[in-house]
């Protein structure tokens, strides 16, 4: 039992001496070497100024039968839709998004039924590629008969080049915290390890003219500012550390 027990002890001294003079790699619980890292996000913006709006342009019409209602809204929308396109507006910038047609009771003032009304609705979907002819173009189809006009919205056809824009600058922005707190902290930088972006794309965004119902032509006459909308980007880099 002495015999097995000095050379049990001799051995344990042999395998201190083996571990001081190796490396100081540090395994993780499935043996594996862990690496050390430093991750790091940057993040990039672009501003862009629109040049592309979004519009809804209703004709609403009210009369004693659904026939007279649909023939006054008819006449009403063809010269709302005239009035788009002798404004310069594409036939296939044109799109029909609404249409209704429905009974109104009409109540007196003790809200007994004194009978009853047809309402026809026709909206078009309009994309507006001018935006500078935009405010003269809405007066335009006022004059024509347009009595509602919903969410003027605003937006950029092509965001390629500024989602690339806003991703480089998002690296940039990575890269020099990476630097910075390496050199702050001592080490230096390995290789990438990982890369994750996350791209931020805005809707459309809405200009607070949008009106619902009848109102004044005039109102519509003042400039419309389209403002401008950012692209943003993330971008997650993990390096490793020595």
């Amino acid at each position: 039992m002495n015999t097995k027990t000095v050379l049990i002890s001799a051995m344990l001294v042999l395998a201190v001496l083996l571990s001081a003079c190796g490396g100081t790699t540090v395994v993780g619980p499935n043996g594996q070497p862990l690496i050390r890292s430093l991750t790091v996000t940057g993040m990039g913006e672009v501003t862009l100024s629109p040049d592309i709006a979004y519009v809804n342009i209703g004709v609403r019409t009210e009369d004693a039968t659904a026939s007279a209602a649909m023939t006054k809204n008819s006449t009403e929308t063809q010269a709302v839709v005239k009035a788009l396109t002798d404004a310069g507006v594409a036939a296939e910038d044109l799109q029909t998004s609404n249409f209704n047609i429905y009974a109104n009771n009409q109540l007196d003032l003790e809200g007994k039924p004194t009978g009853i009304t047809y309402i026809v609705e026709n909206t078009v979907y309009v994309k507006v590629r001018d935006l500078a002819k935009l405010g003269d173009l809405l007066d335009s189809v006022v004059q024509a008969g347009a009595n509602n006009v919903n969410s003027i919205q605003f937006d950029v056809v092509d965001k390629t080049k500024a989602m690339t824009d806003a991703r480089a600058a998002a690296v940039k922005s990575a890269q020099a915290q990476a630097q910075e707190l390496a050199s702050t902290t001592g080490v230096s930088l390995g290789s990438i390890q990982t890369i994750s972006y996350y791209d931020s794309v805005p809707m459309p965004f809405a200009e607070s003219k949008g009106m619902g119902g009848a109102f004044d032509a005039a109102a519509l006459a003042a400039p419309i500012s389209p403002g401008t909308l950012k692209i943003s980007a993330s971008v997650t880099l993990t390096y490793e550390i020595k």
